[in-house]
């Protein structure tokens, strides 16, 4: 029997020699000069405009994504384009692919476990009976809690709370970032030591709280950070650190196995 055909099908956008749509809108003459990149991306995303409390919160969690410093991923693009400075879209992509568990993609881990303890809809939940539950059932798994915690932000990751002022400010403060501090707390107490919400955390919670899917809410990160790469790169090309991060690595990597002189 013959396999019946799916049709193919994008409602993203199209194009004719004269006319190019994105999700209904004209990009010449709704789009250019009348929106900004924030409200581009909540556009491309969901198929909508964002509601003015909407873009004002959904921006602010871009904007902190964008930039932490030296990180692995920033490194990683660096290097990448030490190696290979003709090609910008690689050393990004390099920073890109580090973005997981651990960096920035922990704020879908986030979303993803709040979801599963709290699914939407859901009315007149024992928040403090799930924060218990959850964070046992990690512990038991051996699991560490995504949005918890951070190496150098301690007691208190300050983008965490800006970030959930912004969200209550636009109307955005409800079950999920209750449930996150909720959880936040009782780790901290199993655990006998500070845990705070990290920015990634904040970000998931309040994610949850714009009903955006968690699978894509690392994608988020992923564009934000893209941009803050493309600054690294660029001072990488002005300013070039790469080379002597690799060398003072092979010396203090390789110094022990060298004959002494």
């Amino acid at each position: 029997m013959a396999r019946k055909s799916k049709p193919i099908r994008s409602d993203i956008a199209w194009s004719t020699p004269d006319r190019i749509e994105v999700r209904g809108k004209s990009l010449p003459d709704e789009l250019l000069g009348h929106i900004h990149l924030g409200d581009m991306a909540f556009l491309q995303i969901l198929g909508r405009m964002p509601t003015p409390q909407e873009s004002n919160v959904f921006n602010a969690i871009a904007v902190t994504l964008v930039e932490h410093g030296i990180t692995p991923s920033a490194l990683a693009a660096r290097l990448t384009y030490a190696g290979a400075p003709e090609a910008l879209q690689a050393a990004v992509a390099a920073g890109l692919c580090g973005l997981g568990s651990v960096f920035v993609g922990s704020t879908e881990g986030t979303a993803k476990m709040l979801y599963e303890a709290l699914p939407p809809g859901t009315q007149g939940a024992d928040l403090e009976r799930i924060a218990v539950d959850t964070v046992a059932a990690y512990r038991a798994r051996g699991q560490i809690i995504p949005g918890l915690g951070h190496p150098l932000h301690k007691p208190v990751d300050p983008r965490a709370p800006r970030l959930f002022q912004i969200a209550k400010d636009n109307g955005f403060s409800g079950d999920y970032i209750r449930l996150e501090q909720l959880i936040c707390a009782e780790a901290e107490r199993a655990a006998g030591k500070s845990l705070p919400v990290n920015a990634t955390g904040a970000i998931g919670a309040i994610c949850c709280e714009l009903g955006l899917p968690w699978k894509i809410v690392r994608g988020i990160g992923v564009f934000a950070r893209a941009i803050g790469l493309v600054g690294h790169i660029l001072e990488e090309s002005n300013n070039p650190i790469a080379v002597e991060i690799w060398q003072r690595v092979e010396d203090e990597a390789t110094q022990h196995i060298r004959p002494q002189s």
